[in-house]
C-alpha cells in the first residue's frame, strides 16, 4: 500500500511536469518521451539484475496490457483534456478504484466488501472536496472528456485486474518494462508520423531536466511501485491510492507555482488518507500490530520475494 501511495503521490508531480513541457512539446510527444525513457531505464535495470523478461507464451498478454496501459491510456487522457478541465478530469479518474472493484468482481479476481466500498466513496469525496470551486466551472462539452477520462480509467482498471497473472509469473520490473516499451512503440509510431520529434532539438536544459523527471521518475519508476503493489495486495486497494494523485498535484501547485493552500485542500487531503485507511484496514492492521507487539511473526511474502528485491 505504501508503494502504490508513493506511486500515485509522485504521478501528481507529473502534472506539473507536463505543464512545464506542454508549451514545447504535444502531448502525445510528451508520453513517448516519458514511457520511451521509462522503458530504457527499467530495461537496463532488469538487465543488469538479470531479471528474467515475461516467457514467450505470455507476451501476446503482456504486450496488449502494454498497449492498453501505456498507449491507449496516455491517449485517451490526454484527448479528455482537450475537453474537460483538470479538476474535473481529476475527478472522474477518481472513479478508477470504483472501476477496478467492478471489474475485479466480474472477473472474479477480487470480492468486493462493505469496507473497500465505503474506503472508495470516502476517498473520492475527498477528491471532490480537495479540487472544491475548481469543479464549478467548465467549458461547453465538458462532458465529452468527463467520459474520455473514465474511459482511461477503465483502461487503467483493467490493467489492474489483468496483469496479476502475469506478475505472478515474472518480476516487476522486467513485466513493466516489456508493457511500456510496447506501448512506447506505438506511441513513437504516431509522434513521428506528425513529425513531433523534431521539436525536441528546441528544448532547452531546464526542459531537459523536466523530459528526464519525467522518463525516470514518472516513467520508470512510479509503474515499477505500482506493479510492485498490484503483486503484493488486491488490485482495488492498489487503485484507491490514485486520490493522492490529484492531491499531490495541487500541493505542487502550492509549493512550485505559488498557488494559495486552502482549507478545502487540507479537509481533502486528510479525507483521502482515511479513505485509503479504511479501504486497506490499516486501522485494523495497527490495532492487531499492538496487541502483539513484541512478538515475532514470519512475514507474509506472497510475490516470492526475497529480502534483496
Amino acid at each position: 500500500m505504501l508503494a502504490a501511495i508513493l506511486s500515485s503521490a509522485l504521478g501528481g508531480t507529473a502534472v506539473g511536469a507536463t505543464r512545464y513541457l506542454a508549451g514545447t512539446l504535444d502531448p502525445l510527444t510528451i508520453g513517448a518521451i516519458r514511457f520511451g525513457g521509462g522503458f530504457l531505464v527499467l530495461a537496463a535495470v532488469a538487465l543488469a539484475r538479470r531479471d528474467r523478461f515475461p516467457p514467450v507464451h505470455d507476451w501476446p498478454g503482456a504486450g496488449a496490457l502494454g498497449v492498453l496501459f501505456f498507449g491507449l491510456f496516455p491517449v485517451l487522457f490526454n484527448g479528455a483534456l482537450v475537453y474537460t478541465t483538470a479538476a474535473r478530469g481529476a475527478l472522474a479518474l477518481s472513479t478508477l478504484p470504483l472501476l477496478t472493484m467492478i471489474a475485479g468482481a466480474i472477473l472474479r479476481v477480487e470480492s468486493p466488501t462493505a469496507r473497500k466500498i465505503t474506503g472508495v466513496m470516502i476517498a473520492m469525496a475527498g477528491v471532490a472536496v480537495a479540487l472544491g470551486t475548481s469543479l464549478a466551472t467548465a467549458p461547453p462539452g465538458a462532458w465529452r472528456g468527463d467520459l474520455l477520462m473514465v474511459a482511461a480509467a477503465l483502461c487503467m482498471a483493467l490493467y489492474n485486474v489483468w496483469s496479476r497473472p502475469f506478475l505472478s509469473r515474472t518480476a516487476p520490473i522486467p513485466f513493466v518494462a516489456f508493457g511500456m516499451g510496447v506501448g512506447a512503440v506505438c506511441l513513437s509510431v504516431l509522434v513521428a508520423s506528425r513529425g513531433g520529434f523534431t521539436r525536441l532539438a528546441t528544448l532547452d536544459t531546464p526542459q531537459l531536466v523536466a523530459a528526464g523527471y519525467l522518463a525516470i521518475i514518472c516513467g520508470a519508476f512510479i509503474f515499477f511501485l505500482w506493479a510492485f503493489a498490484l503483486r503484493r495486495v488486491a488490485p482495488t486497494l492498489v487503485a484507491v491510492s490514485v486520490a493522492v494523485n490529484p492531491i499531490t498535484a495541487s500541493i505542487f501547485g502550492v509549493v512550485f507555482l505559488g498557488e494559495q493552500v486552502s482549507a478545502k485542500l487540507i479537509v481533502g487531503l486528510i479525507a483521502v488518507l482515511i479513505g485509503i485507511a479504511v479501504a486497506s484496514g490499516a486501522a485494523g492492521w495497527f490495532s492487531q500490530g499492538r496487541r502483539k507487539a513484541g512478538t515475532r511473526h514470519p512475514i507474509q511474502n506472497p510475490g516470492g520475494y526475497t529480502d534483496t528485491d
